[in-house]
């Protein structure tokens, strides 16, 4: 019985934190942009650069070696 005079309060603490951190996480608009990390997931960001270098190379006439 005694060990709960001290638990209840550390687990109110723990609460009073994990809410506290919800709060500044929307606040500092963690939350905003979900659907950039599936994104990132299927396009590679090598295909994107694969493709600038064929569009510049189109435009200069000259080809990559």
């Amino acid at each position: 019985m005694a060990s709960l005079y001290l638990l209840i309060p550390i687990a109110i603490i723990f609460v009073c934190i994990a809410v506290a951190i919800f709060i500044w996480a929307v606040k500092s608009e963690q939350f905003e942009d979900l659907e950039r990390q599936g994104y990132d997931i299927l396009f590679d960001e090598n295909e994107e650069k694969k493709n600038e270098d064929k569009t510049d190379d189109d435009h200069t006439g000259k080809e990559k070696q």
